[in-house]
């Protein structure tokens, strides 16, 4: 088994709060840097994946921009970041200069053999007010699902239970017993060649599909608080899920 195997590259899952205190005349503000991929990352380490994570601020910096860089990876995985990151990057924003396109190259690293996932959030797929912007991207033309023009979150704040349509896919195949509940998700469109392994109502939550001699998957909720509570986080099947969902994406 080489290193390549089970080698997976995060990009996203990370962001500044700046908050206005206010205390009666005065106020005041703080500044936070927050990680939201602790548990996914604990979860795929334990099944002997390397994790490579890449916060959103530092896509600008440390994002590989060719071809044989993004190939070290048999999974690259963009959670909660928005296509913005990727399109608008110092050279080309503010310098005015032509650079790689790396939504581009993405799509050509999972048309060529690697492995993408998309994971659910306010900033992807489509996101809060339709900012992540997916839609309008090389990558939709690489997942297993329609991405819609506005703004997709679905908000489900009693709790939302998964569906399971094939319990024998090798995504959730590890897998038995009922799902905990879930708080939201982003609201997709499954389209060809992908399969629904899993929804949440009548929307797809799980979707894969091959796309060249690559692999993509769609899961339309998150990966951590707030979508994924802690009763998800700490499910026995949390693990199994995504290292089923890395694995199939990585052909292995």
């Amino acid at each position: 088994m080489s290193a390549r195997e089970h080698s997976l590259l995060l990009i996203g899952e990370s962001w500044f709060s700046h908050t206005i205190h206010t205390k009666g005349f005065d106020s005041f503000t703080t500044s936070t840097y927050e990680e939201g991929c602790a548990d996914f990352v604990a979860a795929l380490e334990s099944r002997g994946w390397t994790v490579d994570h890449i916060p959103s601020h530092l896509v600008d910096t440390q994002m590989p921009s060719t071809a044989e860089a993004l190939s070290r990876y048999a999974v690259v995985a963009l959670s909660d970041v928005g296509s913005n990151t990727f399109l608008l990057r110092r050279p080309t924003f503010i310098g005015g200069q032509v650079a790689p396109d790396l939504l581009e190259l993405i799509a050509a690293y999972t048309t060529g053999g690697g492995g993408l996932v998309m994971v659910g959030g306010y900033m992807s797929f489509s996101g809060i007010d339709g900012k992540a912007g997916y839609g309008q991207t090389r990558l939709q033309e690489v997942l297993p699902v329609t991405i819609s023009a506005g703004d997709d979150r679905v908000e489900r704040p009693a709790g939302v239970a998964p569906t399971i349509h094939l319990p024998g896919h090798p995504t959730v195949a590890a897998i038995t017993g009922p799902w905990p509940s879930l708080l939201g998700y982003n609201r997709l469109t499954a389209r060809p060649p992908g399969q629904v392994v899993a929804s949440c109502g009548n929307d797809p939550l799980l979707a894969v599909g091959t796309f060249g001699r690559g692999r993509s998957v769609a899961f339309a909720s998150d990966l951590g608080p707030h979508w994924a509570p802690e009763k998800f986080t700490s499910w026995e099947g949390y693990p199994a899920l995504w290292h089923g969902i890395a694995s199939w994406a990585a052909g292995l």
